[in-house]
């Protein structure tokens, strides 16, 4: 496949070129049509919600509120009066507002006014759901209400169509991760052609999964911050699959490759392991669907739907763009010093070299120190408490924020998420005594009943977001109801959000195992071995541990939202911890199969597990590190999305990615497989034998017979160091083309060794010895025996390709 797309380089461009703007000019003419659907069955905030829709059927669209506030006097005054209630007469004119309720309005506004009278309130109720209000008539609500301000009279707004136009620009935070990723790839490449193909990966695998996630929430419920997670979670695999491709294609060509076979050779390698990763990431995010919120079944469409769309623009649109680039993939001075040099040993120096024979020094001592680290982190987690924010977390400076405060001011801190007591039989009249008499209850208005229900308004003492408010919702249901004599139920907001996280708490446990046995699954399957998935697992919890930990401290905490600009602190959202753990698994699992893959190879080519660990950690940890740099980036952007669910989960994954690639990766999981030695391949026979077979490796080409190629011969010759001391004990190991191992011997005394060849060809030739590094390098054989003397310098790493 990547042949032909590397040929047909081109017709592949054009093809993705007229998806690209096909989907896009549907999904403009089409429209959005998100829909933010908590069904919560089995609780009670939703009995009360069904109750309420049935007596008194809500209006489709969107309620926000004008709250001002006067310095002296009252809002009831005369020169107060006529500045606002023009401004209230005006907004009510305004096609697409339905009403506003203004507490001048006889004597059901005097409700509206706080009991001092320096603060009161009117709503309006927009024609529309808040995303589909017009930014323009939202800004002509905001500027009308505005100009009524004077000195000594603030006016604020809030509501959430009030919210959206203090967003930034749509794209912002797409396109400031991808000027960061732009800048740490052309660090890496040193090229700009280089740095432009990631990039380009990542525009179209995007752009082609949030069109399709537009048309999509035409036919399913799609959640608004679902194009948010997508583009978040599209925009780092984008460029991380691309990156990993890339690195290995200019590999080849800086050993001497041709560019095509260079690309073809990337795409059936890294390849490879991109479409395994990318599976692994649809597969943590369908484990989302265990939970059976379907608030999060159009996160998980959106995401896998933009995952899928970037692997398959990795594996197909990239060797194209290979193509049409050739050499130009190296920079001007890579490509001179090729043409002047020739091509470069298959050798890997510098600090990833150096990291690696440390790891290999130290396993103890470092992983001791990544563990204590980890745990450090992962301290704050334990005082998590899930919870939803609301317009109280916005930035300080903001007029919802604003407005918020006034409300909580003047009606109280329990007046911006009041409760929702719904009722069809019982004695109303004690029901409401008793809720008045309970300790926490700010006040109680019961409404007229309708269809045989009846609703009471019951406004705490304490905030939306406190725990206390949390409690009062428990003792209404498990104590003051019953005792009533009641058949009610606690609705509302508040009741809702603490429903939801409830329940997220609940099937979180099944939810984790879900995704971490499927990964575990997979990882048996690829990589043949118990060890290897059982350790991956250990590290995804250790790194979701802390990773919430950093979570709890910035977000519920509120250490460093000043800094950030995130506004006030509060729990954590409940919808949060079941899409982080599912991007942070599969994001954890690309990293763990890109390191363990390149591992595996050298190990089922040289069965040298220490070797492997090396060459694996030594020849991955820098591409990597600079994948997670450009995800942490990238993540990190969202934080001005301007939207806090964004800004939880990009902090919270740039945490996840950076301890997970920097800390785990790097140090934790390659000091432990030097710990545990050759158990890290072990697999029983019984189940090897079981257990289908999913190459992340290309398949080996099979060995033709000897008398077919010609006489059988050998490979000798003498292993010494730098000095030209004999090196006793060494391993030489004769391998295939395709990697297949076909003799091993170890060195004499006077470092002399001899390996049987089956026949002439050409074979890799790999020798190592400790203390010293390890060496690689393809001989050519030819009708007799070929000497062949090896050279071991300390601290060099050689990579069988």
């Amino acid at each position: 496949m990547a042949r032909w797309c590397y040929r047909h380089r081109l017709v592949v461009l054009f093809l993705w070129v007229g998806a690209l703007f096909g989907v896009g000019f549907s999904a403009s003419a089409a429209g959005t049509d998100y829909a933010n659907v908590f069904s919560l069955p089995d609780t009670d905030s939703k009995s009360a919600y069904d109750l309420m829709q049935k007596a008194f059927p809500s209006t489709s669209g969107d309620t926000d509120t004008v709250v001002w506030k006067v310095d002296s006097g009252s809002v009831k005054d005369q020169a107060v009066r006529t500045r606002i209630q023009p401004a209230l007469d005006s907004i009510a004119k305004m096609p697409g507002v339905g009403a506003v309720t203004s507490p001048y309005a006889g004597p059901r506004g005097a409700a509206q006014i706080s009991a001092d009278g320096k603060i009161a309130y009117a709503q309006l109720t927009f024609t529309k759901r808040a995303n589909e209000v017009p930014k323009d008539l939202v800004q002509n609500v905001v500027d009308t209400a505005r100009h009524a301000e004077r000195a000594g009279l603030r006016v604020e707004l809030g509501g959430q169509a009030i919210q959206r136009i203090q967003e930034p620009p749509q794209g912002l935070s797409e396109m400031v991760g991808i000027v960061a990723a732009a800048v740490v790839l052309f660090l890496a490449f040193g090229s700009l052609f280089a740095m432009l193909l990631p990039i380009a990966i990542a525009v179209f695998g995007v752009g082609m999964g949030l069109f399709s996630t537009q048309l999509l929430s035409h036919t399913t419920d799609v959640p608004d911050i679902a194009p948010l997670l997508a583009s978040l979670i599209g925009l780092g695999v984008g460029i991380d699959y691309a990156l990993f491709i890339v690195t290995r294609h200019r590999r080849g060509i800086q050993r001497g490759m041709d560019p095509e076979e260079s690309a073809v050779t990337a795409l059936n390698t890294s390849g490879r392991a991109v479409l395994f990763a990318g599976g692994t990431v649809c597969i943590a995010l369908a484990g989302m669907l265990v939970t059976r919120l379907r608030f999060l079944d159009g996160v998980v469409i959106g995401t896998s739907l933009t995952v899928v769309l970037s692997v398959l623009a990795a594996t197909t649109l990239l060797p194209a763009l290979l193509g049409l680039l050739g050499p130009r993939v190296l920079s001007r001075r890579q490509r001179r010093r090729l043409a002047a040099n020739g091509a470069e040993t298959e050798k890997t120096s510098g600090l990833a070299v150096r990291w690696s024979a440390n790891v290999e020094k130290r396993p103890r001592r470092i992983a001791a120190l990544a563990l204590v680290v980890m745990a450090v982190l992962a301290v704050p987690v334990l005082s998590l408490r899930l919870g939803a924010t609301d317009q109280g977390n916005d930035d300080a400076s903001t007029t919802t924020r604003q407005a918020y405060d006034l409300l909580a001011e003047g009606f109280g801190p329990g007046f911006n998420g009041p409760l929702q007591v719904v009722g069809v039989s019982g004695d109303t009249a004690t029901l409401v005594k008793d809720i008045r008499s309970t300790p926490g209850v700010a006040r109680v208005a019961p409404l007229p009943p309708a269809k045989g229900v009846t609703v009471i308004q019951v406004v705490p003492t304490t905030s939306p977001q406190s725990k206390q408010t949390d409690d009062l919702i428990d003792t209404l249901r498990d104590e003051v109801i019953p005792k009533a004599g009641a058949q009610a139920h606690v609705g509302g907001v508040t009741a809702v959000s603490k429903d939801f996280a409830a329940v997220t708490g609940d099937r979180l446990p099944l939810f984790i195992a879900t995704i971490i046995g499927l990964g575990f699954l997979l990882l048996l399957i690829a990589f043949r071995s118990l060890v290897v998935p059982l350790t991956a697992a250990l590290m995804n919890l250790v790194a979701a541990a802390a990773s919430f930990g950093v979570l709890v401290a910035v977000f519920q905490w509120g250490w460093g939202l000043d800094l950030l600009g995130l506004g006030k602190e509060g729990p954590i959202n409940a919808f949060l911890p079941v899409i982080m753990l599912s991007l942070l698994f599969g994001l954890s699992m690309d990293y763990q199969v890109f390191l363990v893959s390149r591992m595996h190879e050298e190990w089922v080519h040289t069965r040298d597990n220490a070797r492997a660990v090396r060459v694996g950690l030594a020849e991955t940890s820098r591409v990597i590190n600079s994948a997670a740099l450009i995800m942490v980036c990238v993540f990190l952007a969202f934080v001005l999305s301007g939207d806090s669910g964004a800004a939880m989960a990009g902090v919270g994954l740039a945490a996840a990615v950076a301890l997970d690639a920097f800390i785990l990766r790097t140090a934790l999981v390659p000091a432990a497989m030097h710990l545990l030695g050759r158990s890290n391949w072990w697999l029983p026979g019984w189940l090897e034998r079981r257990l289908p077979h999913l190459a992340v490796e290309p398949k080996e080409e099979a060995l033709e017979a000897p008398s077919a190629q010609g006489p059988a011969s050998a490979v000798h010759g003498f292993v010494r160091t730098c000095e030209g001391e004999p090196v006793d004990g060494a391993s030489v190991t004769l391998l295939s083309k395709g990697g297949r191992q076909l003799d091993r011997v170890t060195s004499l005394a006077d470092g002399s060794y001899i390996v049987s060849v089956p026949a002439p060809g050409t074979y890799l030739l790999a020798t190592t010895a400790a203390p010293y590094g390890s060496r690689a390098a393809h001989v050519v054989v030819a009708e007799g025996p070929l000497v062949f003397d090896v050279e071991l310098a300390e601290g060099e790493v050689d990579a069988v390709n």
